[in-house]
């Protein structure tokens, strides 16, 4: 009878709280890892028969769960390859040690295959997790080709014993006695749970024993993604789409690719035909589902794409993640990192494609999601451009969303630059004083209303060559640029001097300064800024944020060909009128609010209009 006593290699007591409160930060995930574990050895043993030659000698694979809730006990059992004593020394009796990882080194690349690629535990620690929820382990193997089984007994702390062992089947058993606190484990809807997240895709099937009842598979053993894309049907992706990204639309696109190379890895992958229920939360936080070989990790692992392309929904495999770190905390991963460049491009391509060839469903697409797409424009640095291309605009002209390129292919006669009015609504903004003479030269302004488009075009200078130019910042020459509206000799009406600093005067520190503009066909006045200020749209944002922000005093533009600006030039000139406070006032209010702000003080304006009409009745009167 063999039974003998062994100290861990290790610092066990030190290394076991390493791996219990660092590594893993749920206690959920030592199931995970036990299955991933058994899983492996049912994989191992397939290989091993495959290259004895022993075709013939199959076997199916399967991997079970059994409670004892009096004794407290959980024990996870399969037909794997199996341990012996000599191999439970090596493996289980020294920290990160990983017989699996050996096995792997062990065997040349040709004759993996997909067995050998399915091997999951690569760097021993996941077996300790089990720690967590246990004050005992025991581990009874039979290992293959073997006459004898054999037990490791440890309670973590104080090593571990080896002994003689009574069974007669090949594979093996893990018996934890629960602490007090991991009762919860012992429950089949629990256990039931925590299968089909964690383990819902393995190859094996997975079932809970109970006496007098037949086995009960609690995972589905189908992973969709490791299927050739050629055998699978349509309503297949659209189903498992349904269940992967809870929701019950169309995909808009289904991308399932296989990769090969520095970074192996397979992904299925779902671009919405509607916005997800969750695409405006504050934190922006993508929702893929990283597998290793089938096991579930993470669906919280933020590189896998940039945060603007958090509507993608669906499954990354790879096995090339290291899994001897928190599996929670992925971040900065270069093998991710990697992965994330791949799946940038291969999303941008696919709905560039869209555009070009579903130029109608793409415009419905844009609507649903371009909001959020546009934040690439601003924080995807390497890809902005390819960002850009496939982007869509409102403008004044087209009927439809339109691309940039669209819009460059229709400038207007002299046209340089890439005109855009940002507002709060592209609607109302149609009739705004900004547009009033590029309508009537015929020239296209684009209408930007996402919150985010002023902060993409503070780092996009041009596209293609064309630089942006806003059309309330900075003065704008059109004199040579689109329809002619007036005759050659036909003179541009002049502001009276006089007119001009005595409104300066009044609006004091309202306003930087009081000039004429050729920009307005039909208003009475707009504020524009200078060329290094903000457009009104971003001081509304930055007030959002921030509410005593005040911004910069605008350049108020007055309209020569509007008949009171004429009129109240020809008092000046005749001496019937001296530049009423009050006018000046209202016509900075009637400013403000055709560019859809508040009135400073709305009591003080109605007053004026009340005592600006009185004077109009008492004179007609």
């Amino acid at each position: 009878m063999f039974d003998k006593q062994f100290d861990f290699e290790a610092d066990t007591g030190k290394i076991l709280n390493i791996v219990i409160n660092s590594l893993y930060s749920q206690r959920e995930i030592f199931l995970r890892e036990l299955i991933s574990n058994a899983s492996d050895a049912i994989n191992k043993r397939k290989l091993e028969t495959l290259n004895a030659g022993e075709a013939d000698n199959t076997f199916d694979g399967a991997i079970t769960i059994a409670v004892d809730k009096k004794a407290r006990t959980i024990k996870i059992s399969d037909n794997g390859i199996g341990l012996t004593s000599d191999e439970m020394i090596a493996t289980l009796g020294t920290i990160a040690s990983s017989g699996t990882k050996k096995f792997v080194d062990s065997i040349d690349s040709d004759e993996k295959g997909d067995i050998g690629g399915q091997l999951i535990g690569q760097f021993g620690v996941g077996f300790y997790s089990a720690f967590m929820v246990s004050e005992k382990i025991t581990v009874v193997s039979h290992k293959h080709d073997t006459d004898d089984a054999c037990a490791w007994t440890s309670d973590g702390q104080s090593g571990f014993q080896i002994s003689d062992a009574d069974r007669t089947d090949i594979g093996t058993d893990i018996i934890m006695t629960l602490r007090k606190d991991a009762k919860e484990f012992l429950e089949r809807e629990r256990i039931s749970y925590l299968v089909k997240k964690y383990s819902d895709h393995i190859a094996q099937p997975i079932s809970w024993l109970k006496k007098g009842s037949d086995p009960e598979q609690l995972n589905s053993s189908v992973a969709l993604w490791t299927r050739p894309a050629k055998d699978i049907s349509e309503e297949e992706y659209k189903s498992f789409y349904h269940e992967v990204a809870s929701s019950y639309d169309t995909p808009f696109i289904t991308l399932h690719n296989r990769t090969e190379g520095t970074v192996e890895f397979t992904n299925l992958l779902f671009v919405p035909s509607s916005a997800p229920f969750d695409l405006f939360e504050p934190e922006r936080k993508p929702k893929l589902q990283l597998y290793v070989n089938r096991v579930f990790i993470t669906d919280s692992c933020e590189d896998l794409v940039p945060k603007w392309m958090r509507f993608v929904r669906g499954v990354i495999d790879t096995p090339d993640v290291d899994l001897n770190v928190s599996r929670e905390l992925l971040q900065q991963n270069p093998v991710v990192t990697k992965i994330r460049k791949a799946l940038t491009k291969r999303v941008l391509a696919e709905l560039k494609k869209a555009l070009e060839k579903r130029h109608e469903e793409y415009q419905s697409l844009w609507g649903a999601l371009g909001k959020v797409i546009k934040e690439g424009l601003y924080e995807d640095q390497d890809n902005k451009e390819k960002i850009l291309d496939i982007s869509l605009f409102k403008s004044t002209k087209a009927n439809e969303l339109v691309t940039l390129q669209d819009y460059v292919d229709n400038f207007a006669k002299g046209q340089e630059f890439i005109y855009y009015l940002s507002t709060e609504n592209a609607e109302l903004a149609l009739n705004s004083p900004h547009l009033e003479s590029f309508e009537a030269k015929g020239i296209d302004v684009l209408l930007l209303s996402d919150p985010i488009d002023d902060f993409w075009l503070a780092n996009m200078s041009d596209f293609k060559g064309k630089a942006f130019q806003s059309i309330t910042r900075g003065e704008i020459d059109l004199s040579k640029v689109g329809e002619q509206t007036k005759k050659e000799d036909e003179a541009e009406p002049v502001l009276n001097d006089s007119l001009v600093a005595k409104v300066k005067h009044a609006l004091d520190s309202h306003v930087s300064d009081v000039r004429s503009s050729a920009h307005m066909e039909r208003s009475l006045a707009r504020l524009v800024a200078d060329e290094n200020g903000m457009d009104p749209q971003m001081e509304r944002m930055m007030r959002m944020h921030n509410p005593d922000f005040k911004g910069g005093p605008k350049i108020l533009e007055l309209n020569a060909k509007h008949p009171l600006i004429k009129t109240l030039n020809e008092r000046l000139e005749a001496g019937e009128f001296d530049g009423s406070e009050k006018f000046a006032k209202l016509i900075f209010d009637s400013a403000m609010v055709s560019d859809g702000e508040s009135i400073a003080d709305p009591r003080e304006f109605a007053e004026r209009i009340a005592d600006v009409m009185q004077q109009a009745l008492e004179k007609t009167g």
